[in-house]
């Protein structure tokens, strides 16, 4: 599947325009339905209610875009199998997401769905052999593919905490990785990516500060199960092992970041991890006296800064990869011992 420049961008504005359309319809049909985030909780930084289903407006269009292009290009049966084994994991935690957005469910429910789908997705990654770089241990590949894809699928939920946080990060992850992926060759990657890219920047037109949708689950969930896909089967311009794995670290460096801190410190304080709460980045750069627009832009910037990284470490001569890299780490490192130091609430 090899596209001209002309079709990637033909497939990210068409995806934008989509998810841009769509979601003001999800808007009125949540509000109409009653699935809504209310202000009560103490956790909450919005005064109103806010509508969910915007997630669904995301998956929607990725899912049309995605499949419509494929059918459109008239692609291999290959290239169908390839695009299903990211999409259609991703269709189911979006439903159970979406169920979690109506019903509101415990935890575990969407814990032991995560998990089966990232067994699934290993599977498949590995018998297809689609993985970017493995490391040669069938157990080894198993292993890192479950805990990234349920890691990092959490790390994006999480990070739906305020105002078009995750939407522009992962926007800005998906736009560097379908740089990277063309850079490699793999155009399957790099379209992927930016429909996904298309579709977030299409919702946050209606998720920036002040927001009038959120994502909820059904969103947060698919976006972390794809771009956990999208960025294991990424396979940077030749590098070596250890800093090709520390790419896809890079370019979700701030949602790990923000789960990281989240967690170690409810653990530390000796209250569930999975309880809602005002300790996460946004919420820590809100108290140190930036407005909630300030602290959006703050994150996408580090999303920006981190997401230069990889794309530098990945189109760097061989002699530069540990310096990079090394930096790189060192610059996680502060920001979060900064970020940790701040008060939690």
């Amino acid at each position: 599947m090899n596209l001209a420049s002309r079709d990637y961008f033909l497939l990210f504005s068409i995806s934008l325009l989509l998810v841009g359309t769509l979601t003001p319809v999800m808007k009125n049909v949540a509000i109409r339905y009653g699935v809504v985030d209310q202000p009560g909780e103490s956790h909450k930084t919005h005064r109103i209610p806010i509508p969910y289903l915007g997630g669904l407006a995301i998956a929607i269009g990725v899912v049309v875009v995605s499949y419509g292009s494929l059918i459109f290009s008239g692609v291999a049966s290959s290239d169908y199998l390839r695009a299903s084994s990211i999409l259609l994991p991703g269709i189911f935690l979006s439903i159970v997401g979406l169920i979690d957005d109506i019903l509101k469910l415990s935890p575990w429910p969407r814990f032991l769905a995560q998990n089966v789908v990232g067994l699934i997705s290993a599977f498949i990654l590995i018998s297809t052999k689609t993985l970017g770089k493995p490391t040669g241990s069938l157990f080894l590949d198993i292993l890192i593919t479950v805990l990234w894809i349920v890691g990092l699928t959490n790390a994006i939920n999480f990070f739906d905490n305020i105002d078009g946080g995750a939407s522009g990060s992962v926007a800005i992850s998906t736009l560097v990785i379908s740089i990277l992926a063309l850079q490699s060759n793999q155009y399957l990657i790099a379209a992927q990516a930016v429909v996904i890219a298309g579709a977030t920047i299409g919702f946050l037109i209606w998720n920036r500060p002040p927001a009038r949708i959120y994502m909820g689950d059904a969103g947060s969930l698919f976006l972390g199960l794809m771009i956990a896909s999208l960025t294991i089967r990424l396979e940077p311009n030749p590098i070596n092992q250890m800093a090709s794995f520390a790419v896809p670290l890079f370019l979700v460096a701030v949602p790990i970041m923000d789960t990281s801190v989240v967690v170690m410190k409810r653990i530390i304080r000796g209250i569930s991890p999975f309880q809602g709460g005002t300790d996460h980045l946004s919420h820590r750069l809100m108290r140190s006296g930036l407005s909630k627009k300030q602290a959006v832009f703050s994150l996408w910037l580090l999303s920006a800064f981190f997401a230069l990284l990889a794309f530098l470490l990945s189109n760097s001569p061989f002699r530069w990869e540990g310096e990079i890299a090394v930096l790189g780490s060192i610059a996680w490192l502060i920001f979060f011992v900064l970020f940790s130091r701040q008060p939690d609430s």
